[in-house]
């Protein structure tokens, strides 16, 4: 029993994000390596390299009845990839972007669909867009006008939705239809205060309640459906950036976190935290397989690195 947030790995990463637990295993990225990771859920290991890519990784889901294959958003766009059997590129969505950008967060929904956020590299206001992929048919933006995209994060019917703002300091709750994946009733969940630091990657537990990381708030908050706050873990780490709920019984909150920016560093800035908690978390939704030809210009967006043997 971890009662007290415990590093689970002696890595340390630039900028851990994306964690979710995926086939009993946990999975995350160091995002601006390019490079995807996973763990064991039951004690404390060296991070294993799944793979690495030549552009920024920022989050994968699991593809459904494909073990070991991933949809990412990768560069400006998503891509598949395979391990070590290579990649393509499914969309190239924001290589047009006027502002130099990247994609930055992303997951599947309960009914397939994979959604991905992107912001502009300087944070400009507005830059970002929340993208939707179908299960059959082209990308669509489902919201636009966003400085940097995090989450979004659904609850188990896949008929809530949640979206951070990362600079703004909040958080939108949204209605989803299961049937197309429409957004509507957008409405103000969660408004922070600086001093309370930045919502960043989340994720709804069994119960319904959504984990926020704060970005430079040293903590984990969860909050109950109604938007009042439940409870709040603090960390020594100051940048939390992701969380997750996996390992035994769903039960072990995993958070990632990022030394980027940080001078001078603290000894658990950038490290892989766990803690075990009440309530149990969903596993990882799979994204359905992406339909159509690879997209072109995919050569010099992600070129799959060397594997670990």
């Amino acid at each position: 029993m971890l009662s007290e947030p415990t590093p689970w790995s002696s890595d340390r990463l630039e900028l851990g994000e994306g964690a979710r637990w995926v086939a009993g295993r946990l999975v995350l990225v160091d995002l601006l390596a390019g490079r995807l990771l996973d763990t064991t859920g039951d004690a404390p290991a060296p991070l294993r390299e799944v793979c690495k890519v030549d552009a920024p990784l920022g989050a994968v889901a699991p593809i459904a009845g494909r073990p070991g294959s991933w949809l990412a958003v990768v560069g400006t766009g998503v891509a598949v990839l395979e391990g070590a059997g290579g990649s393509r590129l499914v969309a190239d969505l924001e290589g047009k972007n006027p502002a130099r950008a990247r994609m930055n967060d992303a997951v599947a929904d309960p009914h397939g669909r994979f959604w991905a956020g992107s912001m502009a590299y300087d944070a400009t206001p507005g830059a970002g867009t929340l993208y939707r992929l179908p299960v059959d048919g082209p990308p669509e933006a489902a919201v636009t006008g966003l400085t940097i995209t995090n989450g979004p994060a659904f609850d188990a019917t896949g008929t809530v939705m949640y979206l951070a703002d990362t600079p703004l300091g909040q958080v939108d709750r949204f209605t989803v239809d299961p049937a197309t994946g429409a957004l509507s009733a957008r409405k103000p969940f969660l408004r922070l205060s600086p001093g309370e630091g930045a919502p960043d990657g989340m994720t709804v537990d069994s119960a319904g309640h959504l984990w926020v990381a704060l970005w430079g708030g040293h903590a984990v908050r969860r909050y109950r459906p109604d938007g009042r706050l439940d409870r709040e873990i603090r960390l020594a780490a100051a940048q939390p950036t992701s969380v997750c709920l996996g390992g035994p019984d769903l039960r072990r909150l995993f958070v990632t976190t990022a030394a980027l920016g940080l001078a001078p560093r603290g000894p658990v800035d950038g490290a892989l935290l766990a803690v075990d908690v009440e309530v149990a978390g969903l596993p990882a939704a799979s994204a359905a397989p992406p339909s159509g030809p690879p997209a072109r210009g995919s050569g010099s967006l992600i070129r799959l690195g060397k594997q670990p043997p």
